[in-house]
């Protein structure tokens, strides 16, 4: 290989454990859904890296080295030999564990700078598209986390509520709207206690499909009264945690 000694870094953050950003770089099936249909991988030195971007145009490379679930590096080049051949890059990509969920620091080496310049916009985009893919393989289930929040709502047992509330939220949960300003289960389980005492009753409920990005979702939501009718309506921002809780809602009115 040419000396290669123009180099683009880049680093994100995932909300996804190292080790589910890393089933991407070991799985046909989800590098495909990265890259495109058709793209393929074979994850052990010497394995062929093919990408079939969206539009037809092809890159392979081969698989220098894997240490999973922390490092990946693989050569990179164009099948049609513009503005390199295949082979003629090398890409290095490597995960750390950070409270936020992954730390993914990306470099590419190139043997001209000019080349090296006319993929700095690619990669920022391939790697947003990446955070996007991973974080909506974690959180596949956020409709569920967004229903068991709103049925913990409509508990009345105390221990009960306890219980639904850990198995979709944080301990270290936060709640903020009109009426909250909530850190922490066990004061959340007491201010659910407190609505149900002064608003005996209500039941909240989502309303349509939840909206997620990476992490953060948007579900509207109703709340009925003892008689059925709708007293309430709002939307409910519900931050994820990396392993797949919700960290924090923010509630808006209206």
């Amino acid at each position: 290989m040419t000396t290669l000694t123009h180099q683009l870094d880049r680093t994100i953050v995932i909300g996804a454990p190292p080790a589910a950003v890393f089933k991407y770089f070991t799985d046909s099936a989800r590098w495909a859904a990265w890259w495109g249909a058709g793209s393929t991988i074979d994850p052990r030195p010497g394995g062929r890296v093919f990408v079939k971007y969206p539009g037809g145009v092809e890159v392979s490379g081969e698989v220098v080295e894997i240490a999973p679930p922390s490092r990946i590096v693989f050569t990179y080049g164009f099948n049609s030999g513009t503005p390199i051949g295949p082979g003629e890059s090398l890409v290095t990509i490597e995960l750390q564990k950070v409270a936020q969920g992954t730390r993914l620091q990306l470099s590419h080496a190139f043997a001209e700078q000019d080349v090296r310049d006319e993929h700095i916009q690619g990669w920022r985009y391939q790697l947003s598209v990446f955070a996007n893919v991973v974080a909506d393989e974690v959180h596949a289930k956020a409709a569920d986390l967004v229903d068991g929040w709103f049925d913990a709502w409509a508990e009345t047992d105390a221990a009960t509520r306890a219980e639904r509330l850990a198995a979709v939220a944080s301990p270290r949960v936060q709640m903020h709207d009109r009426f909250s300003c909530i850190d922490g289960a066990d004061e959340l389980t007491l201010q659910i206690g407190a609505s149900q005492r002064f608003m005996p009753g209500f039941r909240l409920t989502r309303s349509g499909d939840p909206r997620h990005c990476q992490g953060v979702v948007l579900a509207d939501w109703t709340a009925a009264g003892p008689d059925g009718q709708l007293r309430a309506k709002g939307t409910n921002v519900f931050t994820l945690g990396a392993e797949g809780l919700i960290e924090s809602v923010t509630g808006f009115w209206g």
